[in-house]
C-alpha cells in the first residue's frame, strides 16, 4: 500500500510536465495543419502555448488558495499547502514573465516579417506600443510580473498580499491578449470582446483549477474532501460559460457554417468542440461520483486534465490563426 501511494505521488508530481508537453506540442500540429509555416511554429506558436501553460497554472494555484478551509479546520496542513503554492507561484510567475517577453519579440519579428536575430529595437518598441496586440503582449508580461512580486511577498510574509489578489492578476494576464487580438479588429466589437473575456476566464479558472487540485490537493485527502465540492461547483458553471461563449466567438469570426469545414480555422474550432464535449462528459462522471460519496475521482481527474491540455492547445492555435 504504502508503494502504491508513492507512486501515485510521484505521478502526480511528474504531470504537469506532461500536460504542458502535450498542450505545446498540441499547438504546432494544429498550426501545421492549418498551414502555420515552421519559423512561427517553433516561435509563436511554442512561446504562446507555453506561456498560456503556465498563466493558466497560475489561476489554478491561486484559487486552490482561495478554496482551502481556514487553518483552524486542517491544523498546521493548509498553512504548508499554502507555502507549497506561493513557491509554485514564484516559479511558474517566472516562467511565465520570461516565454511573454520572449513570444513578444517572435510575434513582433513575425509581423514585421524579420528573423527574431535581427530584429531591431525600434521594431520591437512600434510593435509593442503602436499595434492593439502588442500592447495586449505587454499587459500579459506586466501581470506576469505583478503575480511574480506577489508571489514573492507572500512567500516573506503570507499576508502581505492577499491570495485573491494574486488570482486576479493571473486572471488579467490571461485575458490581456484574448480582448486585445482577433475579437478587437471584429465586426462586432463588443459581442467578440465580451464573449471572448468570458471563454478565456472560464476556461482558466476550469482547467488551471483542476490541474491545481489534483497536484496541490490529491495526496492531501482531508483538504481534497474539503475543496472538492467548491470546486465542482465551480467547473460546472466555467463549463457552460466555455461551451456558450465558444459558439458566440465561432459565429462571430467565422461569419458562416459553411467555414467550419473549408478552412483551417473552421477544423480547428470542431475539434476543440468534440474535446469539450468529451470534458463534458468527464466531468459529469466526476460530478456524480462525488454527489454518491465517492471523493477518489482523481482517476478521471488526470485523464480530464489530458484533454484539457489539447483544448489549451488547440486554443492557442486558433489565436494565431485567422479564419
Amino acid at each position: 500500500m504504502t508503494t502504491d501511494r508513492t507512486t501515485a505521488r510521484t505521478a502526480i508530481r511528474l504531470a504537469p510536465a506532461g500536460w504542458a508537453g502535450l498542450a505545446v506540442g498540441t499547438t504546432v500540429a494544429a498550426g501545421a495543419v492549418a498551414g502555420g509555416t515552421l519559423p512561427v511554429l517553433l516561435g509563436v506558436g511554442v512561446t504562446r502555448s507555453g506561456a498560456d501553460v503556465a498563466g493558466t497554472a497560475c489561476v489554478g494555484v491561486a484559487l486552490v488558495g482561495v478554496l482551502l478551509p481556514a487553518d483552524g479546520r486542517a491544523g498546521g496542513e493548509v498553512a504548508r499547502v499554502r507555502l507549497v503554492a506561493d513557491r509554485a507561484l514564484v516559479a511558474l510567475g517566472g516562467t511565465w514573465l520570461v516565454l511573454a517577453l520572449l513570444g513578444t519579440a517572435f510575434r513582433a519579428a513575425d509581423a514585421v516579417g524579420r528573423p527574431v536575430t535581427v530584429l531591431t529595437g525600434r521594431d520591437l518598441l512600434a510593435w509593442a506600443t503602436e499595434l492593439a496586440a502588442g500592447r495586449g503582449a505587454l499587459l500579459t508580461a506586466a501581470c506576469a510580473a505583478a503575480v511574480l512580486g506577489c508571489a514573492v511577498a507572500r512567500l516573506r510574509d503570507p499576508e502581505a498580499v492577499p491570495i485573491r489578489i494574486v488570482l486576479v492578476g493571473a486572471l488579467l494576464g490571461m485575458l490581456a491578449p484574448a480582448v486585445t487580438g482577433h475579437a478587437s479588429t471584429s465586426a462586432s466589437h463588443e459581442v467578440a470582446v465580451t464573449t471572448v473575456a468570458l471563454h478565456v476566464t472560464a476556461a482558466s479558472l476550469w482547467v488551471g483549477g483542476l490541474g491545481a487540485v489534483l497536484v496541490l490537493l490529491g495526496p492531501r485527502r482531508r483538504l481534497l474532501e474539503a475543496a472538492l465540492p467548491r470546486f465542482s461547483t465551480l467547473a460546472g458553471a466555467c463549463l457552460a460559460a466555455v461551451g456558450l461563449s465558444g459558439v458566440l466567438t465561432a459565429l462571430v469570426r467565422l461569419g458562416s457554417w459553411a467555414a467550419l469545414v473549408t478552412t483551417g480555422y473552421g477544423a480547428l474550432i470542431v475539434a476543440k468542440a468534440g474535446a469539450l464535449v468529451l470534458l463534458g462528459g468527464l466531468g459529469l462522471v466526476a460530478r456524480r461520483r462525488l454527489a454518491a460519496g465517492r471523493t477518489p475521482v482523481l482517476r478521471w481527474a488526470g485523464v480530464e486534465i489530458a484533454l484539457m491540455a489539447v483544448t489549451l492547445g488547440l486554443a492557442a492555435a486558433l489565436s494565431q490563426t485567422a479564419p
